[in-house]
């Protein structure tokens, strides 16, 4: 499967604003985490906070693996379907998988 680098072809265009709004609250998060530890806040309050930007970058990361797979691994299989040719659904499953690896570590 030839990919280009247009954005049409990313599953999350649809929702690009909304998870960039939501990485730019995370990023502020993180600064003020920074800021709690410059500060010398309680370190049960900044492990809470830790906690609240892990959580959210979860999120994002679920909400793109679902993105891929409903984009990227069903636009592959329905070209293995026309084709005959099944490696291009096989290779969004193996990167689906591997992605999903790399979050469980």
């Amino acid at each position: 499967m030839t990919q280009t680098t247009t954005e049409a072809e990313h599953g999350y265009t649809a929702d690009k604003e909304a998870y960039l709004r939501r990485l730019k609250r995370i990023e502020g998060q993180v600064r003020g985490i920074a800021r709690m530890v410059e500060e010398d806040k309680y370190c049960i309050d900044v492990l809470t906070q830790v906690s609240a930007v892990n959580k959210a970058l979860h999120a994002v990361s679920i909400g793109l693996l679902e993105e891929h797979i409903a984009h990227c691994v069903v636009g592959a299989a329905n070209e293995s379907q026309a084709s005959g040719d099944p490696r291009a659904v096989n290779e969004k499953v193996q990167e689906a998988s591997a992605a999903i690896s790399r979050l469980l570590r």
